[in-house]
């Protein structure tokens, strides 16, 4: 479809600008921030997203408890978090802007569908007067779209109901954002008829609505400018955009297919980790068993059975499902069976805050079992890192004989950027250990080079032997209960997860100095080297900073890292624990930033960090 220029247009270029979505949980804000994502990432831009929405299933609508958001950041490669402040605010009611406004620096753009600013509205808000007409945004330029109405012209001879016809204001808005930013509309167009394939009435009047918002832009005087956005510098090959859940997914199976056996995936659905077991749902393959199971017990158990089978085993879980696996993990650890644990960090403890984002697993992952009960813990810091990170996780569980605990967050498991999608050869092989003849076969004899004893299975033949959670004898694996083979038995697995020192890479310093260093693990990491890069540019001045995938066993070559800096701040989203970890590990000079609200931090929080320790 093309569309007729009837206005002269100014075009403003910007390398990076935000966008937020706000309306209420009925309002498809969701839908529409992904929509919008994926619409800027195929045009080629960087992108790092931020989804925001309440845990109430249901919240009254209209009202402040039931405001959803989605926030994204997209440009050149310099985009690294989903941004602080946002450029432009599209607000669906009045709740949507009381809760959002704060996200806006003066100047930015509001959006707004003034066809839900009725009294009855305004009133849920908290708002005596309309704020779109009071002049009490007279901070901001404001756009009042009244797209109810425009919504209900569009479709008033197309037989839905007004309810049907009000859904579609989302789409209506999003034509009108495709529009400023020069956006591929066929994309989501095609979208919409994938989606509502078995209801073309419905998938009709969606497009119908996208390409009104689209023409409405491109034909009022109040849209006198488009906004030219900055690509990305991206290395060639093909993208596919996904969340952090997703890359988890895709991650799990690339290493199945790599290691040619089966992946088995059993999980107990849990905000923010379901998606993993969603994603997995709708794939069908030989190759790819999934189990939901009654309980996060049995889950998890369910998977070591599946590891002891012989397939690449796998479960995903949030902090409350983390405790219930703790027991379980142990079985894991004291069997030796590969086993690959993604722990999708949200607020706590309890139920804490299920749809919020949180760092305060840490302690838990590296601590949170009865016994000497080691294992490796890992730390994804982005949505498309989650390939790499599972996939190596994957490759260390087999390879070692280890559970690996992964770390994501709410905030990575469902924001979403660019994954490039490596060619076979790029991925790493997996190794195993050796199996010996039957004759020779004792199941804790050790490989030399990594300590993990063979990875023996029904149905082979000759290799029958027992495993469980009491103590086994070192070599000939009988239950054993002295003292001395319990010291022996201990010990190994201990130092076979430090062997797993050899396959961490050096630790990178990014920014330059030697005065002050900041140190992050996981979700920190687009902040902080965002907020470096940007203090470095601005300042006379140097920091640097380093962020940690491996948590447990730590770099070797950490403390020397470290020690080149005269003072050290972590800076986490919990009470200080790497922190805390750190400092138990003998590192001096360690000083701690902290932030507990449920929501990641910003570049600004952390450079007002930086400013104040140099």
């Amino acid at each position: 479809m093309s569309f007729k220029k009837s206005k002269k247009i100014n075009i403003h270029s910007k390398n990076i600008t935000v966008v937020r979505f706000a309306g209420d949980s009925g309002d498809g804000i969701q839908l529409l921030g992904n929509q919008f994502a994926n619409a800027t990432a195929i045009s080629g831009n960087e992108i790092s997203t931020l989804p925001d929405y309440p845990a109430e299933i249901r919240a009254p609508q209209g009202s402040i408890g039931g405001v959803s958001g989605f926030q994204i950041a997209f440009g050149d490669e310099s985009v690294m978090n989903p941004g602080s402040k946002a450029d432009f605010l599209v607000v669906m009611n009045p709740a949507a802007l009381k809760v959002n406004l704060k996200y806006l620096d003066k100047g930015s753009i509001i959006i707004a569908n003034s066809g839900n600013f009725t009294p009855e509205n305004l009133k849920k808000a908290g708002y005596e007067t309309n704020p779109l007409e009071d002049g009490s945004l007279s901070n901001y330029r404001v756009i009042s779209i009244d797209a109810n109405h425009l919504v209900e012209e569009t479709l008033k001879e197309d037989g839905l109901s007004k309810s049907e016809i009000l859904k579609t204001k989302n789409f209506f808005m999003l034509g009108v954002l495709y529009w400023m930013f020069d956006l591929p509309i066929e994309v989501t167009a095609k979208w919409i008829s994938e989606k509502f394939k078995k209801n073309p009435k419905i998938a009709e009047a969606n497009k119908k609505v996208l390409y009104a918002g689209y023409n409405y832009a491109e034909n009022t005087e109040i849209f006198d400018a488009k906004y030219k956005i900055e690509k990305g510098n991206l290395k060639k090959g093909k993208y596919h955009n996904v969340t952090g859940n997703e890359a988890v997914v895709y991650a799990l199976i690339a290493a199945s297919r790599k290691m040619k056996r089966k992946i088995f995936y059993s999980s107990y659905p849990i905000t923010p980790a379901s998606e993993i077991l969603h994603t997995f749902a709708k794939l069908k393959s030989s190759d790819i068993v999934v189990f939901q199971a009654e309980d996060e017990i049995a889950a998890i158990c369910a998977s070591i059975g599946a590891s002891f089978a012989g397939n690449l085993a796998a479960t995903g879980t949030s902090g409350p499902g983390l405790s219930l696996k703790s027991e379980a993990i142990g079985l894991a650890v004291i069997s030796e069976l590969p086993l690959v644990i993604v722990d999708v960090q949200r607020g706590g403890p309890s139920t804490g805050l299920p749809t919020k984002t949180e760092q305060s697993d840490l302690f838990i992952s590296l601590f949170g079992r009865h016994g000497d009960c080691p294992l490796v813990v890992m730390a994804a810091y982005s949505p498309a890192d989650c390939f790499d990170t599972v996939y190596e996780a994957s490759r260390i569980a087999v390879k070692y004989m280890t559970p690996v605990i992964v770390l994501s967050s709410a905030y990575i498991a469902q924001g979403s950027e660019p994954l490039r999608i490596p060619d076979d050869e790029e991925l790493k092989p997996f190794e195993f250990p050796t199996i010996p003849p039957p004759d020779m076969f004792r199941p804790y004899i050790r490989d030399e080079k990594t300590l993990a004893r063979p990875w023996v299975y029904p149905p082979m033949i000759g290799y029958a032997h027992r495993i469980g959670g009491l103590e086994k004898s070192n070599i000939e694996g009988n239950v054993s209960y002295d003292p001395d083979n319990h010291q022996i038995m201990t010990n190994l697995r201990h130092e076979k997860i430090n062997k797993v020192l050899s396959e961490i890479p050096p630790t990178e310093i990014y920014g330059s100095g030697s005065e002050l260093l900041i140190v992050g693990w996981g979700s920190t990491y687009g902040a902080i080297r965002s907020a470096v890069n940007y203090f470095n540019y601005k300042s006379n001045k140097n920091v640097a900073c380093i962020n940690l995938k491996y948590l447990n066993p730590l770099p070797c070559d950490l403390n020397e890292k470290i020690s080149m800096f005269k003072k050290v701040v972590v800076v986490e989203e919990n009470k200080g624990q790497l922190a805390y970890v750190l400092k138990a590990n003998g590192f001096k000079n360690v000083l701690s930033e902290t932030k507990v609200t449920g929501q990641p931090y910003t570049t600004e929080e952390v450079i007002r960090i930086i400013e104040k320790n140099v």
